[in-house]
């Protein structure tokens, strides 16, 4: 029986040998080699029936695609060319054969499905992670611009600020309620709330700015009318972060690439400061200090802003000229100015304090100045001194507004009064300095003035007062950057050529607030200033227009002596005596017959006038003979008076005179004994 059943049993295996198997083929599986079908059937059983579980007939390479799941999609496209038999027999060779191996690779099998699983799971638990965040962070930003958008902004109330009196508002709570406030004053008409003003949020604005950033209000409020409240937060946070350092390289000495290389060689991280100056260099790090490198002592290089190194870029001095430099201390522009005269020409570096003249000196000789003389006047009465000058530099003592990040004291120290009064000195060191200069020259003739402060008292204010009094206008600075200055300033209008003026900001150019205007002198005359200028329409003067007109007077009392008192080296005009004399001569001619006319005219009038009030008074009514008593009175004095003033013209004619052949007695004695000494 044993027999007969292992008979039947290879028979079957035999039978289905013979059916070809294409899925077999597909597979590509490498059958053992055999002599016939029937031998190799029998050995095939055989060797399965003695494999050992440690002996496995496929690689690791097969097992990916030996999957009953990949067999059966093989499969399908070669189903439909067999029966329904050869189908159920391929199912039991697949249960007898595949089986094995797929129970045998399912341990590595089950491992990586697993690994793949965990990191895939991972990655998209990751996923969904940021997937969240992202929505509710659009979701935030949603809430809070329909909030800025739609919600109107609650102004604190008298009454609520005075519960906040006791309490300390931290600097984050100031700073949101000033961007809402600026938020509102963008677009008012929509976002007030009700019908509140806008004076009211222009005065918590004030208030917060100055306990944000501790100003005192009315520098905050004089900031705010020059500047738009986005444009003053602005300028406001600029203002207290520090400028950057710069350093001139001082071109009698050295050159700026050879200067550059040997700070980085020291460990100086360094860059030119921009395109406009051929000489500065910005430091970024140092590892040692920049005021006390061997370069630095041997005159190689100066500590100087870059917005203090404009004014000089503008007056462009040119070699062998006469300049003056009138407010000199500590010598950092008046070294500029040696620099680019190539130490010719003369440069006279003034200044009032003689302590602060040390240190002008010193800087000159360390960096090898030889061109200037140092001296201590009052710049205001600096023309009675010496004048005939090419070109003068002012740069004028000032509130120091555009460098707070140097000096957070101003913050608190400076008031509008002060400006006011620095205002006053820089308008009277403005004529003074103009008055110096040779208008005549045949390569100069201009002048600088500058401050390190950006409001308009001290910049516009100060050059229009000196257009109306000089005979002066506004030339271009040759600066390319910069801001062009106010031509109108709340209800002030200033001259058109205010546009050439330059302005700073630290907002803007990352350099201190600085200004800078270039005036270029027509002639010597002085202009008339009427007394309704600048009113306004029903408007009555200020103060500053009540110290100009008295100024006005002073100056106009002194013109004779400050004339007279022209030096007679330069090319000033000169008053011809003779011609004087004629001159006044034919006015008296002219005076006494116009006096004659008028005598004959006035008899005429005066007829007239008594007849006419004898038809309209009284009889017994006195006031007749009272008035033409009192004109002829009068006409009596003005005559007296004329030929008075007539006679002091004539005795002042006479003293010059003699103080002309005096003066040329003196220079003929001069120059002979200059002669006698030659020979």
């Amino acid at each position: 029986m044993v027999k007969s059943a292992a008979t039947a049993k290879a028979t079957k295996v035999s039978s289905k040998s013979k059916v070809p198997s294409k899925p077999a083929k597909k597979i590509k599986v490498a059958p053992p080699p055999s002599s016939s079908s029937d031998d190799g059937d029998s050995s095939n059983s055989e060797s399965r029936s003695n494999v050992k579980p440690a002996a496995q007939p496929f690689t690791d390479d097969n097992s990916d695609w030996l999957k009953p799941a990949a067999k059966q999609s093989l499969l399908g496209s070669d189903s439909d060319d067999y029966n329904s038999s050869n189908s159920s027999s391929d199912d039991e060779n697949d249960d007898e054969f595949g089986s094995g191996n797929n129970n045998k690779n399912s341990g590595s099998d089950s491992d990586d499905s697993a690994n793949s699983t965990m990191s895939f799971e991972k990655k998209s638990a990751k996923l969904d992670r940021e997937m969240a965040e992202e929505e509710r962070e659009a979701q935030e930003y949603h809430q809070q611009m329909v909030k800025q958008n739609t919600s109107v902004y609650h102004l604190p109330t008298d009454e609520e600020l005075a519960d906040d009196e006791d309490r300390v508002v931290p600097p984050s709570e100031l700073r949101e309620r000033v961007e809402d406030i600026i938020g509102v004053l963008q677009d008012f008409k929509n976002n007030r709330e009700g019908n509140r003003p806008r004076s009211d949020y222009i005065a918590q604005l004030v208030s917060d700015f100055a306990e944000y950033f501790g100003y005192l209000p009315e520098l905050v409020d004089l900031f705010l009318k020059m500047f738009s409240p986005s444009e003053c937060l602005q300028f406001l946070d600029e203002s207290d972060k520090p400028r950057p350092l710069v350093i001139r390289t001082n071109t009698l000495k050295t050159r700026r690439k050879d200067l550059a290389q040997a700070l980085i060689k020291r460990g100086v991280n360094l860059d030119p400061v921009a395109k406009w100056s051929k000489v500065g260099l910005k430091i970024y790090e140092s590892n040692i200090p920049i005021g006390a490198t061997p370069e630095y002592l041997a005159g190689h290089y100066m500590l100087q802003s870059a917005a203090s190194m404009c004014p000089v870029s503008a007056l462009l001095p040119l070699p062998g000229e006469k300049v003056l430099d009138m407010s000199s201390a500590p010598g950092g522009k008046t070294s500029y100015l040696a620099q680019l005269m190539k130490n010719t020409g003369l440069i006279v570096a003034n200044d009032l304090k003689a302590d602060r003249q040390k240190a002008t000196v010193a800087n000159l000789h360390r960096l090898g100045v030889k061109n200037v003389i140092t001296c201590c006047h009052d710049g205001r009465k600096f023309p009675t001194v010496m004048g005939n000058f090419d070109r003068v530099l002012l740069d004028a003592p000032c509130s120091g507004l555009g460098v707070i990040s140097r000096d957070p004291s101003i913050k608190v120290q400076r008031t509008v009064s002060d400006i006011q009064k620095t205002a006053h000195l820089q308008k009277e060191l403005l004529l003074a300095g103009i008055d110096s200069i040779n208008c005549k020259s045949k390569t100069g003739g201009y002048m600088v003035y500058s401050t390190c402060s950006v409001s308009v008292l001290e910049n516009e204010e100060v050059v229009q007062y000196a257009l109306a009094r000089r005979d002066v206008k506004l030339v271009e600075t040759n600066l390319s950057h910069g801001k062009p200055g106010f031509t109108r300033y709340q209800d002030k209008r200033f001259h058109p050529s205010m546009n050439l003026v330059r302005r700073f900001y630290p907002h803007i150019h990352n350099m201190d607030g600085f200004f800078v205007a270039k005036f270029k002198k027509l002639s010597h005359g002085k202009k008339e200033v009427m007394k309704e200028q600048g009113k306004g329409k029903g408007k009555g003067k200020g103060k500053e227009d009540e110290e100009e007109e008295e100024g006005d007077g002073e100056e106009e009392d002194e013109r004779g002596s400050d004339e007279n008192n022209m030096s007679d080296d330069g090319d000033e005009s000169e008053v011809d005596i003779d011609k004087f004399i004629e001159t006044v001569e034919e006015e008296e001619e002219r005076e006494k017959k116009g006096e004659k006319k008028g005598e004959k005219k006035g008899e005429e009038e005066g007829e007239k006038k008594v007849y006419t009030s004898n038809v309209v008074l009284d009889e017994d009514d006195e006031s007749v003979t009272s008035v033409s008593s009192v004109d002829e009175e009068e006409e009596e004095e003005e005559v007296q008076e004329e030929e008075e003033v007539k006679v002091e013209e004539k005795k002042i004619i006479k003293k010059r005179k003699k103080e002309e052949e005096k003066s040329k007695e003196e220079k003929q004695s001069k120059s002979t004994k200059s002669k006698f000494k030659s020979k």
